[in-house]
């Protein structure tokens, strides 16, 4: 972690008093927090892309809530920007949690991601692109649309708090961040993940999942928050217990290169400026599309979370 200026460490002690007023409820305590400066701690919040380990995201919306704290600004790419985009729009994380198990399970407790690559899959039609059309095996309308009927909001400005949303531009090879205009277009083209969701044409570019340039978009955070909170979900994958070193399937190979590339890209990002605070679970060997284990990465990503409200703590100590 990175020298705190004094600055920020003024904001880390409104910021813990107001992690100690949780009665008070997020906006009690944030005005509690100001201690007669009149400037409460701007807390910026990126969420990370990385499948479905994304749902540990929840975990630190749970977090926030209970040290009665509400993010200043919050940037997501790919799933991150999804569950960024429920939060933002005013859902409390139980909420989020409610959104996301309806989506994940059916009344059998069986997941519709796996259906669709377990051959289950004439129950969800409407999110399959016939023989990889348009450049990609599904198609994401049927899911946003979902999401913004969830939500109940279409744009950036209905949701209650600012929200960057992190796509890339197919042809200029560049990052592409949106935080105005048609909102669910954006969390389309940020998800759009190369082979299995075909690219989106928005605003007169074509768009592809935002991990290819910022998988952990905290950069854009840094110059109006006093306080960056980077979650990065990108976990870990191992070769089988016994050690056999099996050649990857083809989605294996697929998703994990990605990944690869994700990494490296937040490593060079981290040794130039890195965030306040990098939360990282610890999330073991589970694949891009495995939501089934929705419970699973819930617990194997709860060390971290606890981790980061003992950090934000003695960061406050420090003399």
């Amino acid at each position: 972690m990175n020298e705190i200026n004094p600055v920020r460490r003024r904001a880390l002690k409104a910021l813990l008093a107001g992690s100690l007023l949780p009665a008070l409820g997020p906006v009690g305590a944030l005005a509690a927090s100001d201690n007669g400066t009149g400037d409460a701690p701007r807390i910026g919040l990126a969420l990370g892309s990385g499948g479905a380990r994304g749902v540990a995201h929840v975990l630190v919306f749970e977090l926030l809530e209970e040290m009665g704290l509400r993010p200043h600004r919050i940037a997501g790419t790919s799933i991150g920007a999804i569950m960024g985009s429920l939060y933002a729009s005013g859902m409390s994380a139980k909420e989020v949690r409610g959104v996301m198990e309806a989506l994940i399970l059916d009344d059998e407790d069986n997941n519709w991601f796996e259906d669709l690559f377990n051959g289950s899959w004439t129950r969800w039609i409407e999110f399959i692109e016939p023989f990889g059309g348009k450049g990609g095996l599904l198609r994401s309308k049927a899911f946003v649309e979902h999401l913004a009927k969830a939500t109940g909001v279409n744009s950036f400005e209905e949701l209650k708090i600012p929200l960057k949303v992190v796509a890339t531009d197919y042809w200029d090879r560049s990052q592409a961040v949106f935080e105005e205009g048609p909102l669910w277009p954006a969390i389309q083209a940020s998800m759009a993940m190369p082979g299995l969701f075909h690219p989106v044409a928005h605003n007169g570019r074509v768009l592809v999942d935002g991990g290819l340039t910022n998988p952990v978009p905290y950069d854009l955070l840094l110059d109006d928050c006093d306080l960056v909170i980077a979650v990065n979900v990108l976990g870990t994958r191992q070769p089988d217990e016994d050690g056999k070193m099996d050649t990857p399937s083809y989605f294996d190979n697929s998703f994990n290169t990605f990944q690869i590339m994700q990494f490296s890209i937040l490593q060079e990002k981290m040794r130039h400026q890195p965030p306040d605070f990098l939360v990282t679970p610890k999330i073991h060997d589970v694949r891009v599309m495995e939501f089934n284990r929705y419970q699973d990465i819930l617990e194997q990503s709860r060390p971290a979370i606890e981790s980061l409200r003992e950090d934000l703590k003695a960061r406050l100590a420090e003399g």
